[in-house]
């Protein structure tokens, strides 16, 4: 037996030490964040979020007002025939962003053959255009650095058109909707856009079964829909979607791609909210239906090509407590329920057994987390997750660290996050993903020796927005 070197304990302290120095240099001002949609509303980041990414009523308002609202009033100038009219509706700056993030990733058992304690400098580099464009439209849009592949490339956007009217003596506000990632567009943290974990590592191994609603579709579709919230309680909200491919040539010829939209693909959101003194709450359902055809637009010539077909519906829940003076106690959860027929998938070779094993197959996913906010500095969270599905070896084949060697999807888990924002603008957290069950199995699940415990991660992330 022989000691072995404690590269994870030599890695963490040179990343404390060279995110102090870095904390050091750059020295942020102490009042308050000054992003886009800060400078134009004239509020600190805790005008809209308990803490960025999560919306508190305010923040839920001024995205479904488009992200509209600001400090000053639009002028209005009289013309030369007397009439008042509307002058050039500017903002005073342009709306633009940037954000910063630098990271340290080390998993309990090294992938084979890599390095571990993992040090990104920088993780992400963001530029945004979000703010006001018109008195109606607004925008939340992001284009992102891509570490691994050396470049920017499009992230989470979602334009905006909305008005707001009365209808049976209540208010009536409704928008249109252009977007890239099915729930990007929706107001509450409790769908997956824009669900915990609020940071992630770009490269930790994950659970090899998803939902086409939770995560597969993100930036690699463009939507267009439209939305209405009457008397503040129910909401409504339908989009079509198509493929986009961004990155791929274009007309899109689809190939190399898994996912082909055949016409559009539909998605629906329902929702109701209480705002009730110190307690809000809200409950819903969402989803989306798609065909689609791998690595095919439109069928050849002469041929009739099946297609893959997917039905995604959820459940969702989000309550705020605020307890104390600020202090606010945060519960979401969702349920995710696939029922899929790959016979694209099924007879992609010419025959049975192509990519998948049979036809149909269902997928379970359910997510909870708990979140307690100190004041707008502190928050510690615990959330836990858990998938089940069908079987299938060829869907989801053996291979070392990602692999399935049963081809059963279960993965459970949780995940301990704690944040703190000395700055409305910076944050440090630091976050643990523990897995009781990975890709089918906790101990040799991708038939290589590797455990589920093994791709347990400790995260470390700085972030910091201007």
């Amino acid at each position: 037996m022989y000691a072995r070197r404690p590269v994870f304990a030599f890695n963490l302290t040179l990343f404390l030490s060279g995110l102090l120095l870095f904390l050091a240099v750059l020295n942020p001002p102490t009042a308050q964040a000054v992003p886009s949609y800060a400078r134009q509303t004239g509020l600190a980041c805790s005008g809209c979020h308990y803490t960025p990414p999560e919306l508190n009523p305010a923040g839920r308002r001024f995205k479904l007002l488009g992200y509209v609202d600001r400090a000053d009033e639009t002028k209005v100038v009289k013309a030369d025939d007397g009439k008042k009219r509307a002058a050039l509706d500017l903002l005073a700056s342009m709306p633009l962003s940037i954000m910063f993030e630098t990271s340290f990733t080390s998993l309990k058992s090294p992938e084979p053959q890599t390095q571990n304690g993992n040090f990104e400098f920088p993780q992400d580099v963001s530029l945004f255009l979000s703010g006001a464009w018109t008195s109606h439209v607004g925008s939340f849009l992001q284009v992102t650095y891509d570490t691994h592949d050396d470049h920017f490339t499009s992230d989470n956007t979602d334009i905006r058109f909305a008005n707001k009217t009365k209808w049976g003596g209540k208010e009536l506000v409704y928008g249109l909707d252009l977007n890239n990632n099915p729930t990007v567009e929706d107001l509450w943290n409790s769908t997956p856009a824009w669900g915990y974990p609020w940071i992630a590592s770009d490269f930790a191994p994950t659970p090899d079964a998803v939902a086409i609603i939770n995560g597969p579709l993100a930036q690699d579709v463009a939507g267009f829909g439209g939305y209405a919230m009457w008397d503040s309680h129910f909401y409504l909200d339908a989009a079509l979607y198509r493929s986009e491919h961004v990155g791929g040539p274009q007309p899109n010829p689809g190939a190399t791609y898994g996912y082909n939209i055949r016409g559009v693909a539909p998605y629906w959101r329902f929702a109701w909210q209480e705002l009730t003194g110190k307690t809000q709450y809200e409950i819903g359902t969402y989803g989306m239906h798609m065909r689609s055809t791998p690595n095919e637009i439109t069928e050849p010539t002469g041929a009739s090509i099946p297609t893959n077909s997917y039905t995604d519906w959820g459940v969702d829940t989000q309550i705020d407590r605020t307890l104390f003076r600020t202090d606010v106690l945060s519960f979401r959860a969702t349920y995710i329920r696939e029922n899929n027929d790959l016979l694209s998938s099924l007879f992609q070779g010419g025959g049975p057994g192509g990519l998948v094993s049979q036809g149909s197959h269902r997928l379970n996913t359910v997510v909870a987390n708990a979140e307690y906010h100190i004041g707008n500095k502190y928050t510690g969270t615990f959330g836990w997750f858990d998938a089940t599905g069908t079987r299938d070896p060829t869907l989801y084949p053996p291979a070392p660290v990602t692999g399935n060697f049963n081809g059963d999807p279960r993965s459970a888990g949780y995940i301990l996050n704690l944040s703190y924002w000395p700055w409305q603008n910076l944050q440090l957290a630091a976050q643990y993903t523990g897995y009781t069950r990975f890709n089918g199995g906790s101990t040799n699940y991708d038939g290589s020796g590797r455990n589920a415990s093994g791709n347990n991660t400790v995260y470390l992330d700085a972030k910091i927005i201007f």
